[in-house]
């Protein structure tokens, strides 16, 4: 049986030097790393956000734009860093689908979950966009959510760290990683994983989380072959 991971990236991970838009060697990277898991037959689910484009919080945040309309912004973002991704996928000649969870059938296929298996059962990559679909709710919690609906055995939220720190290392120098934690120490305001709904939703379905630092190459096929030494993870604990 083959193993089925959901790995999730921020839309910020594809921005360029100034911070926005899409950066293509950066796409390039992550198709690669793709391409690897996919190469030892492990089938793969992607879940992208849209801060590289448009924030549904920010565009939201001075009242002219309402908060439900920033977050369909938002989830449009999303569809074009799929459409980026499953193109750098393509490129390295891997077969891919994306599916929205908002209907635009000239671009991609809508979420259909049995559908989504069956393209993962087949070896293609599977890359979903639109987020849930509604406001209000994350990308990280997105990524939980079809983690849950396509089976997968981890959620592995790739990053621009390594792990999971009592505070944000970038500004203190004293912070320390956590390399094992459980879903209710996650949850904690001062430990920043994903969302609480997200964690919530992994720790009800016993689906672990596992953080790590997507730039560090071959992590990905490390984590998924057992291999926890440089991320962490949230799991339950006895």
């Amino acid at each position: 049986m083959n193993k089925r991971v959901l790995v999730k990236f921020s839309g910020e991970a594809l921005a360029n030097k100034e911070g926005y838009g899409i950066d293509t060697s950066v796409l390039k990277y992550i198709a690669s790393e793709i391409k690897d898991l996919v190469d030892n037959n492990i089938e793969v689910g992607i879940v992208i956000g849209g801060g590289n484009i448009v924030r549904g919080v920010s565009a939201s945040k001075d009242g002219i734009i309402k908060r439900t309309t920033g977050d369909y912004m938002g989830m449009l973002a999303t569809v074009i860093n799929a459409v980026a991704m499953q193109e750098a996928l393509e490129y390295f000649g891997l077969k891919v689908r994306v599916q929205s969870a908002i209907k635009m059938q000239e671009i991609c296929e809508p979420f259909i979950v049995r559908r989504a298996q069956r393209h993962l059962e087949k070896g293609r990559v599977v890359i979903f966009a639109a987020g849930t679909g509604n406001p209000f709710f994350t990308t990280d919690t997105a990524a939980t959510l079809r983690a849950i609906e396509i089976g997968a055995s981890m959620i592995i939220k790739a990053t621009k760290v390594d792990g999971v720190y009592d505070k944000d290392p970038a500004k203190f120098k004293d912070a320390k990683k956590i390399p094992v934690l459980s879903y209710e120490m996650a949850l904690e305001d001062n430990i920043k994983v994903m969302d609480d709904t997200s964690i919530a939703l992994a720790k009800d379905n016993s689906i672990p989380i596992v953080v790590c630092d997507m730039f560090k190459k071959g992590n990905l096929k490390k984590i998924i072959n057992g291999d926890y030494s440089s991320c962490s993870v949230v799991k339950k604990l006895n």
